[in-house]
């Protein structure tokens, strides 16, 4: 998630410096709504004991955000960044959750695909901060670095539930692409466009107002296929009442026989 950065200029007055902490404040509390957003998620997915039709992207994508945001945080790369750490830290702790939750609950090609992705953002993750720590002597060179990375993967993170909307489309229901999450994007990158626009910081402009774009296109799509997701939802419920009943009926009839054969 996109750190509260401190600014490189002074502030042009204390109504400015007020207003730039509190958006920043306002930030940093979406930004763990938004880690917490996928919680009724997964808590259907551990119910059900099946991922069903959820897809792994967007979770995978919030982990690779977060992971890169905690190294930019990193004395070494960007010093005095103890809000950076602790937020994205605490992200990162939470998606990996998430994603082992995925693997736990998913089967087959869908999670080894899901294993070897997860493998490859570790390895990615900590070769960036080797290489950059290790080699580049230069700490403005190894923040400009890493903050390019964490802008490409933020815009990424956001970009994760295009696949889902694609689903959304085809199937007409929204039933996988959750409205807490899509709410969540929604506040999170409007509060840090408001913060970056303060700043006039253009890396954090260009992925936050590409965040609130494609979530105002979810919540869109939450509008167009609500009724309809209910519709669908409802006959599956009737049809599996059906199956219940026609059970229940067999094995009625079941028993019946078996007494009066025993008879």
């Amino acid at each position: 998630m996109l750190p509260a950065k401190k600014s490189l200029l002074p502030a042009k007055s204390a109504g400015s410096g007020s207003l730039f902490q509190s958006e920043r404040s306002i930030g940093n509390v979406f930004a763990f709504i938004l880690f917490l957003s996928p919680v009724p998620t997964f808590h259907r997915i551990r119910k059900s004991r099946s991922v069903e039709r959820f897809s792994a992207a967007p979770y995978l994508a919030a982990l690779l955000n977060c992971m890169l945001w905690t190294v930019y945080g990193l004395p070494p790369v960007h010093p005095h960044s103890t809000l950076v750490l602790t937020i994205n830290g605490s992200g990162t702790a939470i998606e990996i959750v998430y994603v082992f939750l995925f693997l736990a609950f998913s089967t087959g090609r869908r999670r080894r695909l899901v294993a070897s992705l997860l493998a490859m953002e570790i390895i990615f993750v900590g070769a960036v901060a080797g290489l950059v720590i290790g080699l580049e002597p230069d700490r403005h060179h190894r923040e400009l670095i890493v903050g390019v990375l964490c802008v490409f993967c933020c815009t990424l993170m956001y970009a994760a539930p295009l696949s889902v909307m694609k689903t959304v489309i085809q199937s007409k229901s929204v039933e996988y692409m959750p409205l807490f999450l899509s709410l969540a994007c929604f506040f999170n990158g409007s509060s840090w466009t408001a913060y970056a626009l303060i700043r006039f910081d253009l890396f954090i402009t260009i992925p936050n107002v590409l965040g609130v774009l494609l979530s105002i296109a979810q919540l869109v799509l939450h509008v167009m296929y609500y009724k309809s997701t209910q519709r669908q939802v409802e006959a599956r419920k009737q049809t599996a009442q059906i199956d219940l009943s026609e059970i229940e009926r067999g094995d009625v009839a079941a028993v019946s026989s078996t007494t009066d054969l025993s008879n």
